[in-house]
């Protein structure tokens, strides 16, 4: 499988977590004495300077594979464009020219839209892409978290090259943790006040960092991108390929809002009864619990366009927040309209677009594993 939260029947879950996975939270007090922040991440949902979008290419998956997911693409950018830049990561200038001309055919205006680029393997934006952070002056920085195809089950060699590629780009400093430390974007979450959420089936998994204790992962996320709490699930590890990563099933919004699902359909999606009573129990760096806000996952089990029956329901939790928009990942389903509704009452100032990502869901993700934030 390429795909990234892939759930259906047959798939082996092992409940049991390796023992690097296992270990005992550390104290936050000894953590914030022991390690200082050098960088921090700006809020996810702050002022962006544009998106970053990898654009699919058949390179490696075929010509099929592109062009069911071309129209996912132009819908992301033609909603994102009246929001900010796009700036599209091209495997190579024959891609560039291909995608000028669909966006142009498609009646996408092209003037807030770039191209890096840069050899690629698959569309994951979100995981191995640049992370950008402020340094203690406020200036902006690129980092570069390893990145081994989600514990080394799909070989992106040529993804991982992308930070330090577009850090040379932009003229940006660029901080190498390649050989430091695995972790991809799409495997924590982190609201505005630095608390951190991720399952230890992923984040602490041997596959990405066999030797490393949950405090030495902690003091990486304190001085890199300068967490001050941590919510740590548990997680499933090998229930999908990255895991059982957050971004597809809880997220942070604003106003210290915690948006996940009902507890039945947590249990659908395959989180561990104790991770459901640990959203539950959240708190935020100020010790004030979070106010749970709940979206349903699609009425029916989700099919493609061309009529491939993937037998799992599909995700609303995996949304992206630009500028003046937010793209929905929609299935063409009964409960796109509630979900929709839902998160526009969460971004009342913005203007919630559903995203046709049921070819893209076919090889396991939505909208947010598919994007990048470049902060303003």
């Amino acid at each position: 499988m390429r795909g990234r939260h892939m759930l259906g029947a047959g798939v082996v879950v092992m409940l049991v977590l390796a023992a690097g996975c296992s270990s005992q939270p550390s104290s936050p007090q000894r953590e914030e004495q022991e390690v200082a922040a050098m960088y921090t991440l700006p809020d996810p949902l702050g002022p962006h300077e544009g998106t970053w979008l990898a654009w699919p290419h058949h390179y490696e998956y075929g010509k099929d594979y592109r062009d069911g997911l071309d129209p996912t693409w132009v819908a992301m950018t033609r909603a994102l464009v009246d929001s900010e830049n796009v700036h599209v990561l091209a495997y190579n200038e024959q891609e560039v020219s291909r995608i000028r001309a669909l966006l142009t055919e498609q009646g996408v205006p092209l003037d807030r839209v770039d191209f890096t680029v840069h050899a690629f393997e698959d569309v994951w934006i979100r995981d191995f892409g640049p992370i950008y952070v402020r340094d203690s002056s406020g200036a902006l920085v690129i980092e570069g978290w390893g990145f081994n195809g989600w514990g080394e089950k799909e070989n992106f060699v040529l993804s991982a090259e992308v930070p330090k590629a577009i850090a040379n780009k932009q003229s940006l400093p660029f901080v190498d943790l390649q050989q430091d430390i695995v972790n991809e974007g799409g495997s924590v979450e982190i609201d505005a006040t630095g608390t951190l959420m991720a399952t230890r089936s992923s984040t602490l998994n041997p596959n990405r960092n066999p030797e490393m204790t949950q405090a030495q992962m902690e003091g990486y996320f304190r001085k890199y991108l300068g967490v001050t709490r941590f919510i740590w699930l548990d997680g499933v590890a090998g229930l999908d390929i990255t895991d059982m990563h957050i971004d597809g099933f809880a997220v942070f919004a604003h106003d210290n809002t915690l948006v996940t699902m009902s507890d039945d359909d947590l249990s659908e999606w395959g989180v561990p009864d104790q991770d459901i009573d640990t959203l539950h129990a959240a708190k935020n760096a100020e010790g004030q619990p979070y106010t749970l806000v709940t979206l349903p996952l699609t009425a029916k089990n989700v099919t493609t366009t061309w009529g491939k029956q993937l037998g799992y329901k599909g995700s609303y939790a995996n949304y992206y927040v630009a500028n003046s928009v937010v793209l929905v990942p929609n299935y063409a389903d009964a409960n796109d309209s509630a979900a929709n509704a839902i998160i526009q009452k969460l971004f009342p100032e913005k203007k919630v677009v559903g995203i046709d990502v049921r070819n893209l869901y076919a090889e396991g993700g939505m909208v947010h594993c598919v994007t990048q934030q470049q902060p303003r």
